[in-house]
């Protein structure tokens, strides 16, 4: 089981932070994403809100930095807390071979579909501070409907306070360094975001 803590701010300037992760990072790849929520008929009728645990398919395509094509689908089941703006999320994650098959699948068990949400970008694996620690994945995405993001994640073997507290200071002072202000930090999850633009089209970013 993996912990994924990870923070996302709105971007004013995605080329001038992407010049600067390239400065202190590696390049990884590009990317193209479409996600599914499924949750529990239980949760709420669809479209009223998106809590924080649910079933994520995922199909995505990408070319890495040998110019090599690959495309994927996998399920996501996670449950998600958030501190302080950070999002902690407990997840365990398949591959699958048919994503529309499994949708069917999700939908005879009785999930519905939530929301969906499609991003494209680029992704950089930036070095840790400390000698030995994991580098921070970040990733400059145009999500639709919504604007250009920041994600920084670091991936834990566990999500205790500790863990949560150091992993806050790493993460925010790599934003600090690539200039985004902490201002610009949304708590918000990307579903909310979405189903929010989808009640108020004229109130997006984008």
């Amino acid at each position: 089981m993996a912990f994924e803590i990870e923070i996302k701010a709105w971007l004013d300037d995605p080329e001038g932070v992407g010049e600067k992760l390239c400065a202190i990072g590696s390049f990884v790849r590009s990317y193209e994403k479409a996600d599914s929520y499924w949750l529990p008929a239980g949760e709420g009728p669809p479209g009223a809100s998106v809590p924080g645990s649910g079933v994520r398919v995922r199909r995505e395509r990408g070319v890495g930095r040998d110019g090599e094509e690959r495309g994927s689908a996998f399920v996501t089941v996670k449950k998600k807390r958030v501190s302080d703006g950070m999002e902690v999320n407990e997840e365990r994650e398949f591959s699958v071979s048919d994503a529309g098959l499994f949708e069917e699948l999700a939908g005879e068990l009785g999930l519905f579909k939530a929301t969906h949400k499609e991003k494209a970008g680029r992704e950089w694996s930036v070095p840790a501070k400390a000698e030995g620690g994991q580098p921070v994945k970040a990733e400059i995405s145009k999500v639709r409907y919504l604007g250009w993001f920041l994600e920084l994640e670091l991936l834990a073997e566990d999500g205790g306070e500790k863990t949560v507290e150091e992993s806050r200071g790493e993460l925010f002072a790599l934003l600090d360094r690539l200039g985004v202000p902490r201002e610009r930090v949304e708590a918000v999850s990307y579903g909310s975001l979405l189903l929010e633009r989808r009640k108020n089209p004229d109130g997006g970013r984008d």
